[in-house]
């Protein structure tokens, strides 16, 4: 395998979907887990697509934590930099669904927040032999709830820079794994300052910035190469290089939205990695990028799942092919 050229560090779990729709948690009667977690969603769509990448992340010692690393193996992501912690569980996150297939994070079963495995990431075991081969980092923010894992994620973010990686934040905003709202908008507006590209939720954006024009984050973090403002079924906008402009959606029915915005980010990197950053100064190559990216989110949702819905990049071709923006 060759070395991953896209590291993303944080999280991978199991993501429990409620089989019935538009119930309550406690009405629910059943609930199939599917594997998740944004950066694992990240890098396994990643691969799929054919750009080489490896997971960074804690798991327990139990049998989910088993099965996630032997699906990144089978699916081929480098996880040299999984770390196994023996007494705390692999997380399992219970998501119930609207109507429309839209999720809602219902809780953590019958543990707290701050007990599973993704929160004790060592900052002292994190590869540097990974760090000196690849060319982005991608981060979320849920770390940064944690003490462990928030030591690991600066950590990374100095590593990232001594060897020139390219540093992404998907914010992935998720008030379910913090105490204090006040404190992790503190916390991530702090990582601003070394990040080099920005994916952003409309909401995630109007909650950090007061507004989700991408051109107006671009101006007001000023150190930043690119600012991508995702909002579901009404498309993404998007300030990369300068040029700013603004995409809808593909119009395909949705089955499950899991890792949509997941896969669009990989699909976004994938392309990056191809066309290199100098060419985000091409209005017409940026658009290309982006329409590439929100064919990867939208094929990721006909099918229920994060990863088992990922698309190839054959796949994506033949969508495009056939699918006018």
């Amino acid at each position: 395998m060759s070395n991953p050229r896209v590291l993303c560090l944080g999280e991978v779990l199991f993501d429990c979907l409620a089989d019935q729709l538009g119930l309550k948690l406690e009405e629910v009667q059943s609930w199939t887990p599917y594997p998740g977690g944004a950066p694992a969603n990240v890098a396994c769509a990643l691969v799929k697509l054919g750009t080489p990448a490896g997971f960074i992340g804690a798991i327990g010692e139990d049998e989910p934590g088993k099965a996630l690393v032997k699906l990144l193996q089978e699916i081929g992501v480098d996880t040299t930099g999984v770390q196994l912690h023996p007494t705390a569980p692999t997380r399992q996150v219970y998501v119930t669904r609207d109507l429309a297939g839209d999720r809602t994070f219902a809780g953590f079963g019958n543990y707290d927040t701050t007990e599973f495995a993704d929160t004790r990431l060592q900052a002292k075991q994190l590869p540097d032999s990974l760090f000196q081969e690849a060319d982005f980092l991608i981060l979320g923010t849920l770390e940064l709830a944690y003490p462990e894992s928030e030591q690991a994620i600066h950590c990374a973010l100095k590593l990232a820079e001594r060897y020139d990686l390219k540093i992404v934040l998907d914010v992935n905003w998720r008030p379910v794994f913090w105490k204090d709202p006040n404190i992790a908008r503190q916390k991530i507006q702090e990582t601003f300052k070394q990040v080099d590209f920005l994916k952003l939720s409309k909401e995630e954006a109007e909650w950090l910035f007061d507004t989700a024009d991408p051109g107006a984050i671009t101006y007001r973090l000023d150190s930043i190469e690119g600012v991508l403002v995702t909002d579901g079924e009404n498309g993404c906008a998007y300030c990369l290089g300068g040029n700013e402009g603004k995409l809808p959606s593909f119009s395909i029915p949705v089955v499950d939205t899991t890792g949509a915005g997941d896969s669009f980010l990989a699909g976004f990197i994938h392309q990056l990695s191809q066309h290199s950053i100098q060419n985000l100064n091409d209005v017409e190559t940026v658009k290309r990028i982006v329409t590439y990216a929100s064919a990867v989110g939208a094929l990721t949702t006909i099918k229920p799942g994060a990863i088992a819905s990922q698309p190839t990049a054959a796949e994506v071709e033949a969508f495009l092919a056939s699918h006018q923006l």
